[in-house]
């Protein structure tokens, strides 16, 4: 099981979930997290990453405004998640992901760091690798569209469901058309299909075979 530390920042302190591998790690892997928090779920996905061979840091960045926040998984949590990150804003996100992948670097030296994010996570992993040059997995980013002009410094994976009716096949494609070197793939499956936590938009088959696409993407990338 993993355990909480503390991210220092200009902004003041984030907590963090970190879950450590039980061998030498092969590479760190910062987990972005949803607009509902570090929830349960989010610490599952950080200690499953972890199964695999890497030290995995999941940032609570709900503590730049609200420490200890975690969210339900209805229509008012949504509302709620939307506002916080909205004030938190992307940079101080991008911020956050640097301070984690600092402190994972003090656990697994100069070995290389990653980021997997979800949502609004996918966002962030985006621009982690477009700003911090730190090879991302991105779940089915809403955002990721503002930013198809800004060219990547780290490859980067990009994971869409096909009912997803906020993220639709043009905003699919405009991305395959951005970056053509980088894989762009999409799942019979809604919003959210990774998330075992809400059985409403949950599609097992197409978790797993993303899950399988990015550890061999982080392994590809990372070792």
């Amino acid at each position: 099981m993993g355990q909480w530390i503390t991210l220092t920042l200009p902004e003041g302190p984030v907590a963090a979930w970190q879950a450590e591998p039980t061998d030498a790690p092969r590479g760190g892997v910062i987990i972005v997290q949803e607009i509902f928090g570090v929830t349960a779920h989010i610490r599952e996905v950080a200690e499953r990453y972890a199964a695999q061979g890497y030290l995995a840091i999941a940032p609570a960045f709900f503590d730049l405004v609200e420490p200890g926040l975690e969210l339900p998984y209805d229509d008012a949590g949504m509302q709620r998640g939307r506002q916080i990150v909205d004030q938190i804003g992307l940079d101080k996100a991008v911020a956050v992901v640097a301070a984690a992948a600092q402190a994972a670097r003090t656990v697994i030296g100069d070995k290389a760091v990653a980021t997997v994010g979800y949502c609004w996570g996918g966002t962030v992993a985006l621009l982690s690798a477009q700003r911090l040059a730190m090879p991302a997995v991105s779940y089915y980013g809403g955002r990721n569209t503002q930013f198809l002009d800004q060219p990547l410094q780290a490859p980067v994976q990009f994971h869409f469901g096909e009912r997803d009716a906020h993220i639709t096949p043009d905003k699919v494609q405009a991305q395959r058309e951005a970056w053509p070197d980088m894989d762009v793939f999409t799942y019979p499956a809604d919003h959210a299909f990774n998330r075992d936590a809400s059985p409403s938009v949950y599609d097992a088959p197409s978790a797993e075979l993303a899950f399988g696409r990015a550890l061999a993407f982080l392994r590809q990338h990372l070792g």
